[in-house]
């Protein structure tokens, strides 16, 4: 199943950018189509004024995924670390995530839904894994706890 595959086309209005503004903070993302046909999530982040994050998120309809047991995200990064969520409802106040290190190159980067584990605003919550039944919002986040520019190019998003 195919969740999301960028092209010049691409209809990205259910894709939205969350920064650390909503607390206060200072950090600064963008999502853009680049000249590629890829999406394109750059920006910084700043620790000023308690921020501290990015984050990139894509809605949609319920989907029942309990067939597939991973998401597969060809993707090209810049060598920092990001983490993959996903929220099995879009009002759900927690995500199921799973952090993941890009290397300059375009990667497949492959997330078994059993190693999500659940978090609310950086901590690990004390219930099961992503249990891979349905899925309303996936996003991208960037917060490694410093000031940093970052680039993540993303191609696909499909799952396996």
């Amino acid at each position: 199943m195919t969740l999301f595959n960028f092209n010049s086309k691409s209809n990205t209005n259910n894709w939205r950018i969350v920064n650390d503004v909503v607390m206060g903070g200072r950090s600064n993302g963008e999502f853009t189509i680049n000249k590629n046909g890829n999406g394109l999530f750059k920006g910084y982040v700043s620790l000023e004024n308690n921020g501290g994050f990015s984050m990139l998120q894509y809605t949609f309809d319920t989907k029942d995924v309990s067939r597939f047991s991973k998401t597969i995200i060809k993707l090209k990064g810049d060598g920092k670390t990001y983490q993959f969520r996903i929220k099995t409802n879009d009002s759900d106040y927690y995500s199921y995530i799973k952090p993941f290190t890009t290397n300059g190159e375009w990667q497949l980067i492959e997330i078994p839904f059993n190693t999500m584990h659940p978090a609310f605003r950086g901590r690990k919550l004390d219930a099961p894994n992503y249990p891979g039944k349905q899925v309303e919002l996936i996003a991208f986040l960037i917060g490694n706890k410093k000031n940093e520019a970052f680039k993540l190019e993303i191609d696909k998003i499909i799952l396996k």
